[in-house]
């Protein structure tokens, strides 16, 4: 063999990059195309921009592209940036370009997705046509980097560099040949808007708003008489309470995957100054940075977060610790968030779910599942190793798969089942006995089936609803169950008086104002237990539960209907602070006594009973049973693709 042959032998032909070609929209068009003809034909396409910025000096990181780059080459730019290949995602693409450009290793609750910026532009004499959609990700470090810490990609960067953000967006408007143009008084300014807020902050002001919006709760403390418990039931009681704690940890995480550092970090801090003291409060009460009563407006920002290290996150520095930086999380509440990826859109569920079998589809529609990536898992674990090798990740047609919750809580179920076992070992109830071995058999199996039979046949003085239930904090597709517990004892009194409801169900279902086709012929007479509420903990953030009706598995509604609890001190809370508050002010004097606590309570059994009436189980037109749920879920998917 020659030399020029051998020398041939050893070459990879290494194939273009592939993108997603996308409507002027941003929608995926199901077209993907090597990079060089997306920019050669003008074609619609994803890309990610991540900017680092160090809070103690109020700087940017900058890159300098390389000389041999096809666009803007020599030129001051954004700190890391890259396209999003055909079928990757977008936050892992910010992580992989940060890594591949610059040598950091970062995990995903350092970014923080600030907003979408739209790019359309000609260079090159006509030759570059760039439209792009690009997700825009801020890191916020403590500190900046040490310059020798970076690795830069030869190809992509020749140098890096900090800048005050103040003077490079001077730079920008002055249009520095020296930099890549970008508009900062259109779509581009909103980078530097969010950080001139956070770091102008008026600590007097943010504080009264603060105040206002915690004088909007009332704090109130609920009696409950324990004198009709056994001694064996109060030790019961204890560990009960143990279990729904964990069902806070879990729950903090279903919210947001950053959000259990936020806590503890706010927990810790309270006592630092006034303003420390008011976030903390109301934080707790809404149990996330986004605020309930004000459509889920954010009313802290990563500037707030948890500071985290990681020593090896870069290349050592003799002398400097290592990257410290804020656990991140958006202004925006995610729609979906901690069960699906952030960066997840319906259509490409829709596409992964149209691939699945029916079983496989019942577990991604299920209330008990988490929806994850395979490429994020690959490259957590390539980052662990410091190490990216592009996209060999696992290969799959899909990149979404889905976790039981049992698996994915198993160290917070584990504990809560062995505490259930316990207190199910103790119950003098035999019905609360069975709900609590079930239910503890449940957090390993994650099928609920049977302990939700349990709970609807509960009759005992010591009540609890523990485990996953509400679909509320799932606003996408409202699949995934929250947990949450409520512990209390039963009002017999009460609960007798509301069998009437309980029992005529059917008599309401029939007289619904709906074609009689889709009504049930045989509605079952629903239980309804009033207790006086202990203990809560899970999802009960915000404005507080006063009663539920579950299960919503649609299995045990179709052949046994479903159950109510009605929490009696929690209402007379609500109407006393509330409720009563506003008829003062509203109703006329001559009507004011009318205003009573039992209208009041009678109007929440009413609502509650209404969930347990009406189509659940419906017969299509082609003669195939379904649910409401799954085929609502197949009309939105469709009118969303249209």
């Amino acid at each position: 063999m020659t030399e020029a042959a051998a020398a041939s032998s050893a070459v990879v032909v290494m194939e273009e990059e592939r993108l997603d070609v996308l409507s002027k929209t941003g929608q995926k068009t199901g077209i993907s195309k090597p990079r060089g003809e997306v920019h050669r034909d003008g074609d619609y396409h994803r890309a990610v921009h991540v900017w680092i910025y160090a809070e103690s000096t109020q700087e940017l990181l900058l890159q300098r592209r390389a000389d041999c780059k096809d666009s803007y080459p020599g030129q001051w730019d954004i700190s890391s940036a890259g396209h999003i290949s055909a079928g990757d995602s977008s936050l892992v693409s910010a992580q992989r370009e940060l890594q591949e450009e610059l040598g950091i290793s970062l995990p995903k609750d350092a970014f923080e997705f600030i907003f979408i910026y739209l790019q359309e532009c000609v260079i090159n004499d006509g030759k570059f046509i760039n439209n792009e959609f690009n997700d825009v990700y801020l890191v916020t470090t403590v500190d900046p980097i040490p310059l020798e810490a970076f690795t830069l990609q030869e190809t992509e960067v020749s140098a890096v560099k900090y800048i005050s953000h103040e003077e490079y967006r001077s730079l920008l408007v002055k249009e520095d040949p020296d930099y890549v143009p970008y508009d900062v008084d259109e779509q581009y300014g909103q980078l530097f808007e969010i950080i001139r807020k956070r770091y102008t902050e008026n600590t007097v002001a943010r504080s009264l708003s603060l105040q206002k919006q915690l004088c909007r709760y009332a704090s109130v403390s609920l009696d409950a008489e324990l004198t009709g418990l056994s001694n064996t039931d109060r030790k019961t009681l204890g560990l009960l309470i143990k279990a729904a704690k964990l069902m806070d940890e879990i729950f903090y995480l279903q919210v947001w995957y950053s959000n259990p550092a936020l806590r503890d970090w706010l927990k810790e801090h309270a006592g630092a100054s006034e303003l420390d003291k008011l976030k903390w409060l109301y934080y707790s009460i809404n149990k996330s940075p986004w605020s309930c009563l004000d459509e889920n407006e954010a009313f802290l920002t990563t500037t707030d977060s948890a500071i985290k290290l990681l020593p090896e996150a870069t290349k050592p520095v003799s002398g400097w610790k290592g990257l410290e930086y804020k656990a991140a999380f958006p202004s925006l509440k995610p729609p979906g968030a901690n069960f699906y990826p952030p960066d997840m859109d319906k259509m490409e569920f829709k596409l992964w779910n149209d691939s699945l079998t029916e079983k496989e589809q019942n577990d991604a529609m299920g209330f008990f599942t988490v929806i994850k990536r395979h490429s994020e898992f690959s490259l957590d674990s390539s980052l662990s190793n410091h190490a990216v090798h592009g996209t060999n990740h696992l290969m799959t047609a899909h990149d979404l798969y889905s976790v039981p919750y049992s698996k994915e809580y198993n160290s917070f179920l584990r504990k809560a089942a062995e505490l259930l076992h316990e207190a199910g070992n103790l119950a003098d109830s035999t019905s609360l006995k069975r709900l609590l071995h079930s239910k503890a058999d449940a957090f390993f199996s994650n099928d609920y089936y049977e302990s939700d039979i349990a709970w609807m046949e509960l009759d005992s003085k010591l009540d609890i609803t523990i485990g996953p239930y509400e679909t509320y904090e799932d606003e996408i597709f409202g699949y995934k169950a929250t947990f949450e517990a409520f512990i209390g004892i039963r009002d017999d009194k009460a609960t007798a008086q509301l069998k009437l409801f309980g029992d005529n169900l059917q008599f309401l279902e029939q007289n619904l104002p709906m074609d009689s086709a889709y009504k049930s012929k045989n509605v079952n007479a629903a239980p309804i237990r009033v207790i006086q509420l202990l203990y809560n903990a899970g999802d009960v953030k915000g404005p507080q539960t006063v009663a539920f009706n579950l299960p919503n598995d649609e299995r045990i509604v179709k052949d046994r209907g479903t159950s109510m609890v009605m929490l009696k001190n929690v209402s007379e809370a609500k109407f006393k602070h509330i409720l009563q508050p506003i008829a003062d002010v509203c109703i006329s004097k001559e009507q004011k006594g009318l205003v009573d606590f039992e209208s009041f309570f009678t109007h929440t059994i009413c609502h509650e009973c209404c969930h347990g009436i009406g189509p659940h189980t419906i017969t299509l037109p082609d003669g195939q049973k379904s649910t409401v749920r799954k085929v609502i879920y197949i009309t939105f998917l469709f009118m969303v693709h249209l």
